[in-house]
């Protein structure tokens, strides 16, 4: 089977000037990501290595670049699937962790739990060897400055950015599959600026941000978070593929249905 791999920098009004280093940051991240299915890696492995570098890229709202919470601080949510056994890692409130994305493959790997939280998720990183970063490592100058403009003039509670006018983030992702015919998804992200402390996104939930059946197909999702998570939307788009949909079609009748229900809409790579 060919090896295919793709990925999602998030969704958003791209100021002009940020879309070459859009660009140049998702071919980096599906480049590192091919190669590793290339020299005949898994699928989980590759989805791994795609994400982790949009999250060491500041261009991206994950890992280093994720937005702010309103208390100013960096809390990043992150999830993986593979689609053989449906087995499923994730990650929701971790703080100083660079690549949330290892962390949520980690806790499907080596704990016997789905989804770790806030201190017990920082507790897990670090029994396990995960490198803890000093406080505020993860801030940027643009997720301050995104922040400020939020408390200052409001804006929507959306992934992808707290105004048009302070230029957009958005959750990143990435979905393939391996010559061995197996699937697998990642998601991360820093969620929305201004957002309360604490907040868990779609993108921590299985079936929201991430899923992946053997059987049909596997999903990243990008966008409303919170409309995201009430209509399972990675999951909707799956069961849409197993109703006999091309995957275009069901990720195009999964958006419509949940933006006719909550007036959000999102993007699914599939």
């Amino acid at each position: 089977m060919e090896p295919i791999v793709l990925v999602h920098g998030g969704a958003g009004d791209i100021p002009a000037s940020r879309v070459p280093l859009k660009l140049s940051g998702c071919k980096k991240a599906v480049n590192d990501g091919y190669k590793v299915l290339a020299a005949h890696g898994s699928a989980l492995d590759a989805v791994e290595a795609a994400v982790r570098v949009m999250e060491d890229d500041p261009a991206f709202n994950a890992g280093y670049g994720s937005v702010l919470n309103l208390d100013g601080e960096v809390e990043m949510d992150a999830s993986v699937m593979v689609g053989d056994r449906l087995e499923a890692g994730a990650v929701t409130i971790v703080k100083d962790v660079a690549h949330p994305i290892s962390l949520a493959r980690l806790i499907m790997e080596k704990s016997p739990h789905v989804l770790l939280g806030a201190d017990g998720a920082k507790r897990f990183a670090i029994n396990h060897g995960v490198q803890i970063l000093p406080p505020g490592s993860l801030v940027t100058e643009q997720a301050k400055e995104a922040l400020a403009y939020f408390k200052k003039h409001g804006g929507d509670f959306t992934e992808i950015g707290c105004d048009r006018k302070k230029g957009e983030v958005g959750t990143v992702g990435a979905v393939a599959i391996d010559s061995n015919g197996l699937l697998a998804v990642a998601t991360s992200t820093g969620g929305i600026s201004g957002k309360l402390p604490g907040r868990c996104s779609d993108t921590s939930q299985i079936g929201g941000g991430s899923y992946a059946d053997n059987c049909y197909g596997a999903v990243s999702t990008t966008g409303y978070g919170e409309a995201i998570l009430r209509f399972c939307l990675a999951h909707a788009v799956v069961k849409e593929i197993a109703s006999g949909k091309t995957a275009q079609r069901a990720t195009e009748d999964a958006v419509e249905a949940m933006t006719k229900q909550f007036n959000k809409t999102a993007v699914g790579r599939f």
